[in-house]
Formats: structure tokens, C-alpha cells, sequence
């Protein structure tokens, strides 16, 4: 038995079995209850209020992104102990790695593993700020209401028009980050998808929000509601906010991906955990393969041994070149003659060389 087997198969005085290593990147959703994850640090434990309700994971969805749900080897030993120890620590994981290497999957692999519900994802561009990521308001659309509200309420009704004004909640809609803190029973799992874009403020703006797990809404704090009923990033989902003030009750999983275009401040590396991913082995590859398309085409390894020496020979190739040429061969009537070869040429070309 190893090292890893035996710590994973330690038990308790009572018998129970205990593990700080919940999550196996088997790639296979829980059959009955989610794993347990363990406690919280102490200086990582929070207590926002009310609790939500997670919206489940779009089935077809994750299918999209990860294939069928069956077991297949998808990260390195070392890989999935860092991942343990961001779920053990609740901090941040920064992904770096080429692009295509999976690094935007593994908070997809690690929702459906973990049945910790759809993933939010926050893209970032050179524009994006942080309040982009917390909650909009759209204080022009609730002017307008509240004008229209005025012109057509009548004097004699006053009490019953005061029923129909214009709810606040209805014009504040939390971002991914900002709908990622609401206080769940669960972790939520939150990609914030290359942060390397980003403007060179926004890591250091990062760092209060990911260190305190709160934040405030100016407009639901200066507001004379109490309680605040608003949108959520979920598609349909609203969530409740006391005092304009929001904060995690499980602090999320966040999975930052950089494709290592910037260095980031080291008071923001400090507080994650780096995790450089390298391109998957042949076994991975030929694994990811099935799990898409649910069969072994003819000619399968061929296409990955020719994926695989491109890598080797200093390519940048994404994996959904591979799935892409593979799928192109099980096309009925496709041939690889001298045209079916450039096609292919064409799937599997090097991304670093601009075409």
C-alpha cells in the first residue's frame, strides 16, 4: 500500500473513515450523498446568513464539457493533491498551463465529483472590474420605473400605489463572484476564467473580497429594507441579502486560470495555491476520447500518437483539436486522401502560429 492509500484509508477511534482527500478527478458524479468535506480552517470559517438554495448542474452541460460520466484518468497524483488542499484550506487554486490543457475543466470536474452544483464563471477581459464580478444595478432602468410609477399613480390611491413602487431587488443582479459568497450549506465552485487579461488593478481588488469572504452593496445598505430579495447569477435564481451586506457561510472553491501572459502581485499569490497543469499523457488522451464520444473509432490511436509528437515536438495544441479530428474521421464518407490530409492538417494545426 502507499503513501496516499494509506492516509486515504486511515480511520477513526469509532471506525468512520476519514480522509482530507475528498476529491479523486475520477470524473464520475456521486451515485447517492456528496462526500463530506472536511471542516474549515478556523481562521476560514464564516457565518453569512440567510442560507441559499444551490441550483443543480445543467446535466447536459457538463456532459458538453466533460464527456459521459464515467471513471477516467484525467489529472496527476500531485494535481489532485493540490486541489485537496484548496478544498481543506478554502483558498483559491491559480491554474496556469498552455492553452487547451484543461485548465477552465477542472472546476467542472471538481463540481460534478463533488455535486456542488453548476459552476460560475466569471470571463475576464481587460475592461472587467470588480464590481463587474459582485452585482450590477441598473439604476437608470429603476429611474425610469420609478418615474412611470409616479405618472401613474393617482393622488386618491396613494396607499395602494405605495404596494406597487418599484421593488429595488428587481434592478440589482448579483455577478458570478458576488452570487459565489452567498451563504450555501455546500461550497459553490466559482472559474474565473483568465485573469491574466485582466486590468493590473483587478488582482489586488480581489484580494479583500477572497480574504474576507463579504462584501457590501451601497444600495441595499443605504435602502430602508431590511431584507432584499435579488437576481442571482443563477439563470432564474434569486437570493436573499440582510442589511446589503453578503457573506459566504462555505467559502467557494475559485478556480483561477492564467495562460501565464502576466506575473501577479505576490500579496495575491500568497493567498492561493498554484497549480500548473501540464498537457494530459496518452492514456488521458486516448481516456478524454472516449468519454466524449462514448466509443473507440477506428484509427483513434494513430490520430493521438500524431497529436502527442506535435506536443513533443513543441506545438501548442488544445484537446478539442484532438476531439475535433477524431469526429472528423467516424464522419460518413470522409476519406483521408490527399484532401482528407489537409483537412486534418487544418484541425490539428499549431495555435502559436497565428492561423
Amino acid at each position: 500500500m502507499t503513501g496516499l492509500e494509506q492516509d486515504d484509508a486511515a480511520v477513526d477511534g469509532d471506525g468512520a473513515h476519514r480522509s482530507w482527500r475528498v476529491f479523486h478527478a475520477t470524473g464520475t458524479a456521486p451515485a447517492g450523498d456528496p462526500p463530506v468535506l472536511p471542516p474549515a480552517p478556523p481562521w476560514r470559517e464564516f457565518a453569512g446568513e440567510p442560507l441559499q438554495t444551490a441550483l443543480a448542474a445543467d446535466d447536459r452541460a457538463v456532459r458538453r464539457r466533460l464527456g459521459s460520466n464515467g471513471p477516467r484518468p484525467s489529472l496527476r497524483d500531485e494535481e489532485i493533491d493540490t486541489v485537496n488542499a484548496a478544498l481543506l484550506l478554502r483558498r483559491p487554486l491559480l491554474v496556469t498551463g498552455p492553452p487547451g490543457v484543461g485548465k477552465s475543466t477542472l472546476a467542472h470536474l471538481v463540481a460534478r465529483e463533488l455535486g456542488l452544483g453548476r459552476v460560475l464563471q466569471w470571463s475576464i477581459v481587460s475592461r472587467t472590474a470588480l464590481r463587474d464580478g459582485l452585482y450590477e444595478y441598473d439604476s437608470i432602468g429603476r429611474a425610469q420605473a420609478i418615474a412611470a410609477w409616479r405618472a401613474g399613480a393617482a393622488p386618491e390611491a396613494a396607499e395602494q400605489a405605495a404596494e406597487q413602487a418599484p421593488y429595488l431587488g428587481d434592478f440589482v443582479t448579483l455577478g458570478p463572484l458576488g452570487s459565489a459568497l452567498l451563504a450555501y450549506e455546500r461550497p459553490r465552485v466559482l472559474l474565473i476564467d483568465e485573469l491574466d487579461k485582466s486590468d493590473i488593478d483587478l488582482p489586488n481588488d480581489l484580494l479583500h473580497v477572497l480574504e474576507n469572504g463579504s462584501y457590501d452593496v451601497p444600495e441595499l445598505v443605504r435602502s430602508a429594507l431590511p431584507t432584499v430579495s435579488v437576481f442571482t447569477d443563477d439563470p432564474g435564481g434569486r437570493a436573499e441579502i440582510i442589511g446589503g451586506r453578503v457573506e459566504c457561510r462555505e467559502f467557494p472553491l475559485v478556480v483561477i486560470t492564467s495562460n501565464g501572459e502576466r506575473e501577479f502581485p505576490a500579496a495575491f499569490r500568497r493567498r492561493c495555491l498554484p497549480l500548473e497543469m501540464r498537457p494530459p499523457t496518452r492514456e488521458q488522451l486516448v481516456s478524454i476520447v472516449l468519454s466524449h464520444l462514448r466509443s473507440r473509432p477506428e484509427g483513434v490511436d494513430t490520430l493521438v500518437d500524431d497529436f502527442e509528437r506535435r506536443v513533443r515536438e513543441g506545438g501548442t495544441q488544445s484537446v478539442d483539436q484532438l476531439l475535433n479530428a477524431v469526429h472528423m474521421t467516424t464522419a460518413g464518407g470522409f476519406q483521408a486522401d490527399a484532401h482528407g490530409r489537409k483537412l486534418m492538417e487544418l484541425l490539428l494545426r499549431d495555435l502559436a502560429k497565428g492561423r
